[in-house]
């Protein structure tokens, strides 16, 4: 009995490994089974990438990585950055802007304004190869804004008076705690015409456009894609099928291969999705912003 016990341990333990990691085997199965490349194509590199930029441009670090690294890439042929953006910051639009030119110099690149192209997100779209606007997308407002609130009536009806110790006649510029002295002003004006003055002057160089006719394609003017094409901020109106072809065609590839998002984070945003129609059907009340 005892050499029979024996002879079938190996199987015996092999059977109650199973038994007792059953679930986390059939859940290694299942990510096999959902992430598994479905054909042959799937191995293959791509050869054209899409990055996205949507929404206020902060921090751009993803979006600057995501094209220096298609840039570098021998294996990628073009790069196509899709724009529904309404701007945001100088310096990170910037940074966009400067990364499509680096980028240019190694290969093709094409802009799709999907929605919107304005502000920042056009400074940083200035340097591809072509930039195609959805028929109705906006696009310009080609200008700088700086804006505070004067909080100092609140302050007083609720008694509360700001203290402050400065060095330096401008250090108190732009608080909210009282009204901008005019000396202020101009201080900021200067910042202002000056961050103006770059943004279009580089607009003007990158679409060979006049300097001195800025106040028609600047201004802060807001453009339909057909006006935008007139003063010549856009190449073409058309829809992202269109802007993915103008790059297959620019880049010269014969087999477009396009990046495909992760097939985790694709997972993860559905189930996010439905746990938060879940969570409207049970608690219409509850809005999670």
């Amino acid at each position: 009995m005892e050499f029979l016990k024996k002879l079938f341990s190996p199987i015996s333990a092999t059977m109650n490994y199973i038994q007792n990691h059953f679930k986390a085997m059939l859940f290694i199965l299942l990510l096999v089974v959902i992430f598994a490349p479905k054909s042959e194509e799937e191995f293959a590199p791509n050869n054209l990438e899409k990055i996205n930029l949507v929404g206020p441009i902060m921090d751009v670090s993803e979006v600057v990585a995501q094209i220096d690294t298609a840039a570098q890439n021998s294996n990628i042929q073009g790069i196509l950055l899709s724009v529904d953006s309404p701007g945001g910051a100088v310096a990170p639009s910037v940074e966009i802007a400067y990364a499509i030119k680096r980028a240019k110099e190694q290969k093709p690149v094409v802009v799709y304004a999907k929605g919107t192209i304005a502000s920042g997100s056009y400074y940083a779209s200035i340097w591809a190869d072509k930039i195609i606007a959805n028929p109705g997308s906006m696009v310009g407002s080609i200008g700088v804004i700086m804006q505070g609130a004067d909080l100092s009536g609140v302050m007083d009806k609720i008694g509360i008076k700001s203290q402050v110790v400065k060095a330096g006649k401008y250090k108190q510029i732009g608080t909210p705690d009282r009204p901008w002295k005019n000396y202020e002003v101009k201080e900021l004006n200067k910042v202002i015409q000056g961050t103006y003055d770059m943004f279009t002057q580089d607009v003007a160089d990158a679409r060979g456009l006049d300097i001195k006719k800025r106040d028609q394609f600047a201004n802060a003017h807001i453009f339909t894609a057909a006006q935008a094409k007139e003063v010549g901020l856009i190449d073409a109106l058309g829809v992202e099928y269109d802007a993915e072809n103008e790059l297959i065609k620019l880049s010269g590839v014969t087999s477009p291969r396009w990046n495909q998002e992760d097939k985790f984070d694709k997972l993860m945003k559905k189930l996010a999705a439905s746990s938060a129609v879940v969570l409207h059907t049970y608690f219409p009340a509850l809005v999670l912003k």
